[in-house]
């Protein structure tokens, strides 16, 4: 039996922290344990019932625990302005921004609402427009935003010359590809607010591996079953040998509300292969590396999305 893995959480009393893709899994974890710090925790979800029964769980583990619950579709961007809309409206400023949410490797390529490639779209596309949306927001909070990527973001790169795989679709190196765009945009949002002035500090983190429905099956995006990957993790993390659900939340919640994480830091677990293990900062992949990259893929998603953000 692996021994007990766990971080203290400093108290979130008062602070507004919104956390994608809360509704299972590793984010479920996030947004509970946020709210037992005392924040007020926002869970944009995709599924509205599936999201209240999340909410209501919480509620559950956490006696007078403050959450709610707000829809977002992060493969489309008209969902994606939709809650911009609606947090901006609400005037609340934003604490904590944790970009947990995802997809990965469908069987064959799939197409967001807006035309990107689904990982990519999914993953970083409606990640940017909704953080920079909410600008304003963390400027008010002097926000802490923590963007989780990957082990797949350790090996690959951009494909700078078709970035939605239209031509030569490779679904592992687009998935790859989506969370090394996470990571590059977590470094150049912290770099650009620290060069303007803005306040918010943000950098990234990594689960490692453990048995998240993310390889499970799931039928709204063409998998019947679970995968062979996903069963095999869950007979790793019985053993020890993967992380659970629990450990695999650590570092996010290390990285945006740890006393002494700092932004475009770099946070997983520090077993070997960075697997599984205590949360530790770590150094960056050589895929995160290049802030010229990340200059690049910032002006290329501006130009994805339609909109230009401050520089």
């Amino acid at each position: 039996m692996a021994r007990a893995i766990d971080i203290a959480i400093p108290d979130q009393s008062g602070k507004r922290a919104v956390v994608t893709g809360a509704s299972d899994g590793i984010g479920f974890v996030i947004a509970t344990r946020l709210a037992a710090a005392g924040a007020e925790v926002i869970m944009p979800v995709r599924n509205p019932a599936k999201g209240a029964d999340a909410a209501d769980r919480i509620r559950g583990l956490v006696p007078g625990a403050k959450v709610a619950t707000r829809a977002l579709d992060l493969s489309s961007l008209e969902s994606v302005a939709t809650l911009v809309d609606q947090l901006v409206g609400e005037g609340r400023p934003i604490d904590i921004l944790v970009n947990n949410a995802g997809v990965m490797t469908p069987p064959s390529r799939r197409a967001t609402k807006d035309g990107f490639e689904l990982q990519f779209g999914t993953n970083h596309l409606g990640h940017f427009a909704l953080t920079l949306g909410l600008l304003p927001l963390l400027r008010q909070g002097r926000a802490r935003v923590t963007h989780q990527t990957s082990v797949a973001a350790r090996r690959g790169a951009i494909n700078w010359d078709d970035l939605n795989w239209e031509r030569s679709y490779n679904v592992n190196k687009a998935y790859s590809q989506s969370k090394i765009a996470v990571g590059l945009f977590a470094r150049e949002l912290d770099q650009r607010s620290a060069v303007a002035g803005w306040g918010i500090t943000s950098n990234l983190s990594h689960p490692g591996v453990s048995p998240t429905n993310l390889l499970a099956a799931q039928p709204g995006m063409g998998r019947r079953k679970d995968t062979a990957s996903v069963r095999l993790i869950r007979v790793l993390s019985r053993l020890g040998l993967a992380g659970t659900v629990d450990t695999a939340a650590l570092p996010a919640l290390l990285a945006a509300t740890g006393p002494d994480s700092r932004g475009s830091e770099f946070y997983g677990p520090k077993g070997r292969g960075d697997i599984s293990g205590a949360p530790a900062r770590r150094e960056l992949w050589p895929p995160l590396r290049s802030m010229d990259d990340a200059r690049t893929l910032w002006e290329a998603s501006e130009r994805l999305v339609g909109v230009r953000y401050p520089a």
